[in-house]
């Protein structure tokens, strides 16, 4: 049987069959790709097809025998959906379709996925960008969070969901985003060197206070 994280599967509740769930960017899919989605999932007679909390579409109910051949047909990468990496980057619509948008959230959360999407860190690891206050990005739960404001980003820090949620911190207000971009490659690479095995970042934060972290990232 194969584990969780092998050829991008999670094993479902019965034990004996598996889920994958493709890499889409933000969310943000194309009409081809949804109907390949729906023909490999009639192909394969799966249980269910499953929008993630990740933004994802996940394939449920798949033997083993045709897990190779799912990836094959679909012509997708997988989803970051276990392991101690960077599992998701979620964005709402921001200014390219929401009414409400202040800044441009899904431009920023497509570049954050296409450098951190992945990526190896002590624990696991969650972006949300959210283009107002309103934060349908649930920013505030999240590891790195960026809310859109007038004059530029708001940079949250330490946030978490799961059994013990930690609210994040607000790290630096009004920042242009080529300065946000540069202050979110320091705070990975600071939690990549201090950061231990499991820890999430809010925990890091929590250990050595919100002062000393913003002073070693040169943001006091």
């Amino acid at each position: 049987m194969m584990q969780d994280g092998e050829k991008g599967v999670i094993i479902q509740r019965d034990k004996e069959t598996y889920a994958v769930a493709p890499h889409i960017p933000c969310g943000v899919v194309s009409p081809d790709t949804l109907r390949k989605l729906a023909d490999v999932a009639e192909k394969y007679n799966v249980a269910a097809l499953k929008i993630t909390s990740a933004a994802r579409i996940a394939i449920v109910g798949l033997k083993e025998e045709d897990v190779d051949n799912v990836w094959n047909d679909l012509g997708m990468t997988p989803g970051a959906g276990v392991g101690l990496c960077v599992r998701s980057i979620k964005a709402c619509p921001g200014t390219t379709f929401c009414k409400r948008g202040i800044q441009d959230s899904l431009s920023l959360g497509m570049k954050l996925d296409s450098i951190y999407h992945g990526m190896e860190l002590p624990s696991k690891f969650k972006f949300g960008v959210s283009g107002c206050p309103n934060q349908c990005a649930e920013t505030c739960i999240k590891d790195i969070g960026l809310v859109g404001m007038k004059n530029g980003w708001r940079i949250l820090v330490g946030g978490n969901g799961g059994s013990k949620p930690r609210l994040a911190v607000e790290l630096m207000k009004d920042v242009p985003e080529d300065e946000a971009l540069g202050i979110i490659d320091r705070i990975i690479k600071f939690y990549k060197e201090n950061g231990k095995k499991n820890q999430r970042i809010g925990g890091l934060i929590e250990e050595i206070g919100l002062d000393e972290f913003k002073k070693r990232l040169g943001v006091a």
